[in-house]
């Protein structure tokens, strides 16, 4: 964790260690408020506050829970999503480290909000300082009242990316795998009985015991942000960030960097500000690209004076995602790039949709032809071919994460790429994949298990 010349509420120079630390910070102020003003104030405030969400998608957060509390009165529930597996990401495993008190009080919003009675906290079984760091939140909030009643329940779940994709969290909480369902939460919640369009039927013989249990899904660092929302008021969180993109934001930087970490800004700030916290580039060389982890069109290293707001970055050609920048200098071969993240989302790929499936391991294959010196006009034809149609039928956004991100990489790294198919590249081709399994005094340690990992979710021996 890193300190930014900025109002800093996410993260604090100090982790909160227990729930009076966190009464001692002000903490319980937004429950007692949205308790006080009640369901249609709590959502005009999130509206003027413009928050957006914080896991990549940056939807609106007041649409979103607006979503729930128009739907059907059946059950419902809320979810906080902690199973943080963006390539290049680390923030919510940092926030839930540093003060997990303001994520668990954002879930107790939104569970009075919504009129949800339990919630749920989804996160990978391989977070055990955060698992240890949550549950001890949740035990000491609910002995304090500061839960309204609420029943917590933390999930453990499996390593695979699509664990953090919405649908499939729901899944692993009813004790499946995380196969993405057809619909959103919205419409087909937790243990909804209709429609029967999950992998598992339950219950509802007829249709008036049919129950679709609206369910809000929303990410650590979003929940965090709506506890100060309305401890601080929608008019100071609209007084940071830009019109567009309110707040701060949590980034996590890797890579080419002489050092590792996250860091809390203002949305809006350059890039190049924020990059050169972590010491990007690195003496003696130039930065080259940055990824917004895998799922938005690669910038140049001369796009680097880019706002990262969700406005700037899309200006730019790219995208914001979940602020997980991966810095890459002018050693680094963007060919051996293309194909590191190609084969992650092959291999990370469900195969319920068939095209996302094939289209992705075809992507794959054709890559590392590339890199290969070995892809004639049958293989570039191939790749151009699933390119276009690798989301068709997705269920999840997992292919149009290659869609936008590998064309990005062959038009901006033509030279590379020639360079391959001419035998000539004299670049780094030594790169790890950016999954973080932790960053530690400014070191990041990569995921080397990934490399193995097969496209059935098995690992080669």
């Amino acid at each position: 964790m890193e300190s930014a010349d900025v109002t800093s509420f996410l993260l604090h120079d100090r982790a909160v260690d227990s729930v009076d630390q966190y009464l001692e910070r002000g903490g319980g102020a937004g429950i007692a408020r949205a308790i006080e003003i009640g369901t249609g104030a709590v959502l005009d405030e999130l509206e003027r506050s413009g928050l957006r969400g914080r896991g990549g998608a940056g939807f609106p957060t007041a649409r979103k829970w607006r979503s729930i509390v128009d739907g059907p009165r059946d059950t419902r529930y809320v979810v906080c999503n902690a199973a943080e597996g963006e390539p290049g990401t680390f923030k919510d495993r940092a926030m839930m480290r540093n003060d997990p008190y303001q994520v668990v009080e954002g879930l107790a919003i939104a569970a009075a909000t919504t009129g949800a009675r339990d919630a749920f906290i989804g996160l990978k079984a391989s977070f055990t300082r955060e698992r240890e760091a949550m549950t001890r939140a949740v035990v000491e909030m609910e002995r304090a009242g500061l839960l309204d009643g609420v029943t917590v329940t933390i999930v453990a779940g499996p390593e695979e990316y699509l664990f953090g994709e919405e649908k499939a969290l729901l899944e692993v909480i009813e004790g499946n795998d995380p196969l993405p369902r057809w619909l959103p939460p919205y419409l087909h919640g937790l243990f909804a009985t209709s429609p029967q369009l999950g992998w598992e039927a339950r219950g509802g013989g007829s249709d008036e015991d049919a129950r679709s249990n609206p369910t809000l899904v929303n990410n650590v660092e979003t929940l965090a942000c709506v506890t100060n929302v309305l401890a601080g008021g929608a008019d100071w969180f609209r007084s940071l960030g830009t019109p567009s993109s309110t707040g701060n934001i949590l980034c996590t930087v890797t890579g080419d960097v002489d050092r590792a970490g996250v860091v809390e800004v203002e949305l809006g700030t350059p890039l190049v500000d924020v990059l050169d916290h972590f010491g990007a580039p690195r003496a003696g060389h130039e930065v080259k690209a940055v990824l917004s982890g895998a799922s938005n069109p690669v910038l140049a290293g001369s796009r680097l004076d880019t706002p990262v707001s969700y406005e700037g970055l899309a200006a730019a050609g790219s995208g914001l995602g979940s602020a997980g920048f991966i810095v890459y200098d002018d050693t680094a071969c963007m060919v051996h790039v293309a194909c590191l993240f190609a084969r992650f989302l092959w291999v990370e790929s469900c195969g319920q949709c068939p095209p996302c499936k094939l289209g992705t391991g075809a992507i794959a294959h054709a890559l590392a032809g590339f890199a290969a010196a070995d892809v004639g006009e049958d293989g570039a034809a191939e790749l151009q071919h699933w390119l276009e149609n690798v989301a068709d039928a997705n269920r999840c956004s997992l292919p149009v994460e290659a869609q936008k991100l590998i064309p990005s990489l062959l038009a901006e790294f033509a030279d590379d790429f020639a360079a391959h198919e001419q035998r000539r590249c004299r670049l780094r081709h030594d790169l790890l994949l950016p999954k973080i399994v932790d960053i530690d005094d400014g070191v990041a340690r990569y995921d080397e298990r990934q490399a193995s990992k097969q496209p059935d979710w098995t690992y080669r021996a």
